[in-house]
């Protein structure tokens, strides 16, 4: 029993807002497991990596301090890599992470909120400042060890058992350490993978601006004319009528880039979010000034043509992506962070991945052939070429 009443205030008021149980992550986390089910070394050294980027995470932020901006959301990130190849691992071996981090939590004596459920304003939550260097040293080391240790095991018994609970431990104890709240790691972490992994329910996706009047919503259908002149620019027109300016490569070794307006058409079709496109089309949502400021604004504009160019140099290196079925999760996550605070990284990363694939599927028809229609269907959320008539 909680001898201490405000702790005890506390977890009463935590428990009435909800909480999330670590049973809850086992369900919701299970689909997004793809590693072969037969085999534990690409768990093991997912975990091993995982666990080593922690370490490196938070001795970054005790050596930068408040210069490491990202450190929280860095942490937490690792932190929930982490629990996903332990619970990937637990459920190899045939028995619940969430058995075995109660465990843990029992016979050292941590409260049971911080195991089995970590409520939202619970004893970790609230403290935001990492340790001192000779706890994080001793911490980090210990849970090392216990990761290490975990790398000869093949099947479970009473010693697997055992490292498996001294993981945990070690884990919490880290979680304590970097102050890092359990709940927090368990949420981000759900968000990530399914967002990552699993295809969205078409009904739960974003579309930004069914609320606006129809001259300034993006077109729910729309076919664009991608022409290239003798001179080598490229026009588009839309519905007849020339938009934007007349694009070259501007790189010395020529690579295509004078149709990456494709991109930003696929960005509008399959995620409902292109500002670059708006402003070409003349669909600002200027009736909201603080959305036409900050979504649809330069900053937007410049954020999207930056990101293109960044993913373009990415995918040079990779054959534009063909014969592709899957983008690297690192570039996702690079994505992501290119997005954050604009109304589209709301956008899961699965559709992400649509955007990029299907764009470039699109953009190398109309490159081969210097020029095209896109047609993009933003109902269905897709982006597709046609030859133009005659050619």
């Amino acid at each position: 029993m909680n001898s201490n009443p405000a702790s005890t205030n506390q977890q009463n008021k935590a428990t009435s807002k909800g909480s999330m149980l670590i049973c809850d992550y086992m369900q919701q986390i299970g689909s997004t497991d793809r590693l072969p089910e037969d085999n534990l070394q690409p768990v093991l050294m997912g975990l091993f990596g995982e666990v080593g980027s922690i370490m490196t995470t938070a001795k970054k932020y005790y050596r930068e301090k408040e210069v490491y901006t990202g450190y929280q959301q860095a942490v937490e990130e690792e932190f929930g890599d982490a629990l996903w190849y332990f619970t990937a691992l637990c459920r190899r071996l045939g028995i619940g992470v969430d058995t075995i981090i109660s465990e843990a939590a029992n016979q050292d004596g941590y409260s049971k909120s911080i195991a089995a459920s970590d409520l939202l304003d619970g004893p970790v939550s609230h403290i935001s400042s990492v340790s001192e260097s000779s706890d994080l040293d001793k911490t980090f080391l210990n849970l090392g060890e216990a990761t290490a240790a975990l790398l000869g095991i093949s099947s479970l018994d009473e010693q697997t058992h055992d490292l498996l609970r001294k993981f945990s431990d070690s884990y919490l104890q880290a979680l304590q350490v970097a102050r890092v709240s359990f709940a927090k790691v368990v949420r981000t972490n759900i968000a990530k993978a399914r967002g990552r992994f699993l295809n969205p329910d078409p009904s739960t996706l974003p579309t930004f601006d069914d609320n606006f009047p129809d001259e300034e919503k993006l077109p729910l259908h729309f076919e664009i004319k991608i022409n290239q002149r003798k001179s080598g620019r490229s026009y588009l027109q839309w519905n007849g009528v020339f938009i934007g300016d007349p694009l070259t490569d501007n790189i010395i070794n020529p690579d295509g880039y004078r149709f990456h307006d494709v991109f930003h058409l696929a960005h509008a079709a399959i995620l409902h979010w292109s500002p670059t496109f708006r402003a070409l089309i003349k669909h600002k949502r200027k009736s909201s000034r603080k959305v036409d400021e900050a979504q649809d604004g330069g900053r937007a504009i410049v954020i999207e043509e930056g990101l293109t160019a960044w993913i373009f140099s990415c995918a040079k290196h990779l054959n534009f992506f063909e014969g592709k079925t899957s983008v690297s999760f690192d570039l996702l996550k690079t994505v992501q962070q290119f997005v954050q605070g604009y109304e589209v990284e709301k956008c899961p990363l699965k559709l992400w991945e649509k955007a990029i694939l299907e764009g470039y599927k699109v953009f190398r028809q109309v490159r081969d052939n210097n020029g095209g229609i896109v047609i993009g269907d933003r109902e269905t959320r897709t982006i597709e070429y046609r030859p133009i008539d005659g050619e």
